[in-house]
């Protein structure tokens, strides 16, 4: 894939990173920022401190302004990422067309979120101890990072095992062998439950929900827009390439 091509490819995956971030803002704005504002009361009522304290940034311009240049920025520079990953998976993952590709890698990042999300969930305002964000912080991406290793290691497994198994057993076997391996990792590093008494349950676990739509309608958007736009850049012959290298040493 020449530079060209490359630079092509980065600039749709910002833009279809631009657009899939907009109904994630939409989603985050209608999900999210109602358990937010539920959780912030929860939080000045049982507050200790007494007194006006001015905001630096009013929570009116949080919710819209704020709210939508941080997804915003957030889609673009996921996009650009998502590009050029999909530069180099392009025909190495098998025999599949640019729009499945372009689906495939948006799956593979909503998985990527979703490991270490399952064992350190998005919490809203008064849930979590501000001594421990540091920690938490390192441990959600070292479990994102072991989530990327493992699920490189499945694929190689499970393309190693494909000749002797067949495609589908070795997917199933790759499969299993991702979720063993991330069950042990959630079993050895620890949890933190910093939830405060009496705080609602119920919006404790809409917030993460909520966080789980935004990830999910972001990556099915850049998915499905991504691979309009990279199938416009990217030639027929390129996607088979891998194929007709293959099938040259047999030719001669």
């Amino acid at each position: 894939m020449n530079s060209v091509t490359v630079r092509n490819l980065l600039l749709r995956g910002m833009l279809a990173g631009l657009a899939a971030g907009l109904p994630a803002l939409v989603t985050a704005y209608l999900l999210g920022e109602p358990h937010v504002d539920a959780a912030i009361a929860f939080e000045e009522a049982h507050s200790h401190s007494h007194g006006g304290e001015v905001e630096a940034v009013s929570r009116a311009m949080q919710s819209t302004a704020g709210l939508a240049t941080g997804i915003l920025v957030y889609g673009v520079a996921l996009g650009g990422i998502a590009a050029l990953v999909f530069c180099f998976l392009l025909g190495r993952i098998g025999r599949f067309s640019t729009r499945a590709t372009a689906a495939l890698l948006a799956a593979g990042a909503l998985l990527v979120y979703l490991v270490p999300f399952l064992k350190y969930p998005a919490n809203p305002p008064a849930v979590g101890d501000p001594d421990t964000i540091g920690q938490r912080t390192a441990l959600y991406f070292l479990m994102m990072l072991l989530g990327i290793l493992l699920a490189v290691g499945a694929t190689i497994l499970g393309r190693r095992l494909a000749p002797k198994l067949g495609n589908w057993y070795a997917t199933v076997a790759g499969g299993a062998a991702f979720v063993v391996a991330v069950g042990i990792a959630y079993a050895f590093l620890p949890a933190y439950d910093n939830v405060p008494h009496g705080f609602p349950g119920a919006v404790l676990w809409q917030f993460r929900l909520s966080t789980l739509a935004v990830q999910l309608v972001l990556w099915t958007a850049f998915g499905l827009v991504f691979g309009h736009l990279a199938e416009r850049v990217v030639p027929a012959h390129q996607e088979a390439a891998p194929a007709v290298e293959e099938a040259a040493p047999v030719a001669s």
